[in-house]
C-alpha cells in the first residue's frame, strides 16, 4: 500500500471509522459526503467544541474566525489572540494533531469593525513508506494547514457582516524519486461569508440576550494531487446558529444554543443508484466535471433517496455555556450526525477559567459509540486579552 492510500485512509477514519461495523447492513443507504481537505471541518478551539461543536451565535471571542467572523464587530475586547490545540484520533495513533492560531484587532474609535486571521495545521504524523517487500525504505510527514484574513463590520447597532479569504495547501505528496505516481501537494483559494445579529430582549424584569448568525465557509476551487485526474471539492458549508441568555443571579448567566450545518457539497453516485455501468460512469463524470458554485446548487437536489436523504444531510449540536462573572465557565453539548452520512455523535463537555490577561479552556469529547475513535479527545486553549493587557501595563494601543 501507497503513502497516498495510507494517508485517505488516515484521513477517513477521522469521519467514518464509527459506522464501519454497521456498514455492512446499511450499505445500500451509507452515502456520506466526500470532500479534499476534511481537516477543516474538524473544530480547533476548545469552547466550541465542549459545546457539541458549535458557535455561529456565541458570544465572539477570539477563535470567531473558523464559526463567525462576523462576530467579531462586536468584540468586547479591542483585540485577542488565541492558541489551541487537539491531539487527535488519540486511541488510535499519538503523532496526529492539529494546532490553530486565530486572533483579530478591532478598528478605528466607532467600535464597528475589525480586522482578524487565523493559521491552522493538520499533521498525519510520521508515515513510513515500504517497498514490494515490506521493507521500510522512507518516512514523510503529510499535513494540510490555512490560512486566512477576515474583515468584519457592523451595518447597524445590532447586525454585522464578514468575510474571509482563505489559502489552503494539503502536502499528501512525498519524494517523487520514490513513487511512479504523479502526485504532488495541492493547493486551493477559498472564501467565507457570514453574518451576526444581536439584542437584548427583556423578559420579565431580566435583560437577556438573544443572537442569531450564519456562516457560509470554504467557498472555493477543487483540490487535485494528479493533475486534476481526480479532483476533490472543498468541505463547502452552510452553518445556522442561535442563542439565548438569561440571567440567573447576579454575576451568574446560562446561554443556551443551538447550530445546523450542511455541506453545499454535491453526493458522488453511486453504482447502487443506476441500471448498468455506463449510466454510472456518465454521471461520474459529470460530479467530475462540475464547478464548485454549480456543486453549492445541486448539494440540495442530488440526493439519490430524494428529501429524506437530504434531511439526513443535515448535522445538529445543541449546546449550554454557564457564566460566574466572566471568570468561570461550564459547558456542555451534544453533536449528531445521520448514521448514514457517516455516525458522528457524541457528547462534549468543558470548563474555562480567566483572568484579566488570559482565559484557559480544555474540552473533553465522549462518542456514543465505544469504538468510536473520537471517543476521548481533548482540546485545549489559551487566549490572550489585549485589554486586559494594556490595563496590567498602563499602555495604549
Amino acid at each position: 500500500m501507497n503513502t497516498i492510500s495510507k494517508t485517505a485512509i488516515l484521513l477517513l477514519v477521522c469521519f467514518f471509522l464509527p459506522f464501519v461495523a454497521n456498514a455492512q447492513d446499511m450499505k445500500n443507504e451509507f452515502n456520506p459526503i466526500t470532500t479534499g481537505v476534511v481537516s477543516l471541518g474538524i473544530v480547533p478551539d476548545a469552547r466550541g467544541a465542549s459545546m457539541g461543536d458549535l458557535g455561529a451565535a456565541t458570544d465572539p471571542d477570539a477563535n470567531s474566525q473558523y464559526w463567525n467572523p462576523s462576530k467579531y464587530a462586536f468584540a468586547y475586547s479591542k483585540a485577542g489572540v488565541s492558541i489551541s490545540y487537539t491531539p487527535w484520533l488519540r486511541k488510535l495513533v499519538n503523532d496526529i494533531y492539529l494546532a490553530n492560531l486565530a486572533g483579530y484587532w478591532k478598528l478605528g474609535q466607532e467600535d464597528n469593525q475589525a480586522v482578524s486571521a487565523s493559521l491552522r495545521y493538520f499533521s498525519l504524523g510520521e508515515v513510513s513508506m515500504t517497498n514490494d517487500e515490506g521493507a521500510s525504505i522512507n518516512s514523510i510527514n503529510p499535513f494540510e494547514m490555512a490560512f486566512d484574513l477576515g474583515y468584519s463590520r457592523k451595518l447597524s447597532e445590532s447586525f454585522s457582516m464578514g468575510v474571509a479569504l482563505r489559502y489552503i495547501y494539503s502536502d499528501l505528496a512525498f519524494d517523487e524519486s520514490f513513487s511512479s505516481d504523479d502526485t504532488k501537494g495541492a493547493s486551493a483559494f477559498a472564501a467565507d461569508i457570514s453574518g451576526y445579529y444581536t439584542t437584548y430582549p427583556i423578559v420579565g424584569r431580566n435583560e437577556c440576550q438573544w443572537s442569531l448568525g450564519f456562516n457560509i465557509s470554504n467557498i472555493g476551487s477543487k483540490m487535485s494531487y494528479n493533475g486534476g485526474n481526480e479532483p476533490a471539492f472543498l468541505p463547502t458549508n452552510l452553518r445556522l446558529g442561535t442563542m439565548f441568555m438569561f440571567p440567573l443571579a447576579d454575576y451568574h448567566s446560562l446561554a443556551l444554543s443551538v447550530d445546523v450545518n450542511k455541506l453545499l457539497v454535491p453526493a458522488k453516485p453511486r453504482l447502487t443508484d443506476f441500471e448498468d455501468q455506463i449510466a454510472y460512469e456518465d454521471a461520474l463524470q459529470d460530479w467530475k466535471d462540475m464547478s464548485p458554485i454549480a456543486g453549492v446548487f445541486n448539494s440540495f437536489t442530488d440526493a439519490p433517496g430524494g428529501a429524506k436523504e437530504e434531511l439526513r444531510e443535515i448535522n445538529y449540536s445543541i449546546g449550554a455555556e454557564y457564566n460566574y462573572n466572566q471568570q468561570f465557565f461550564l459547558r456542555g453539548g451534544y453533536y449528531h450526525e445521520s448514521a448514514y452520512k457517516g455516525n458522528r455523535q457524541y457528547f462534549g463537555l468543558g470548563a474555562g477559567f480567566a483572568l484579566n490577561i488570559v482565559r484557559l479552556d480544555a474540552a473533553y469529547m465522549i462518542a456514543t459509540a465505544q469504538s468510536s475513535p473520537l471517543d476521548q479527545t481533548l482540546r485545549f486553549s489559551l487566549t490572550f486579552d489585549m485589554d486586559g493587557l494594556t490595563n496590567l501595563f498602563g499602555g495604549n494601543y
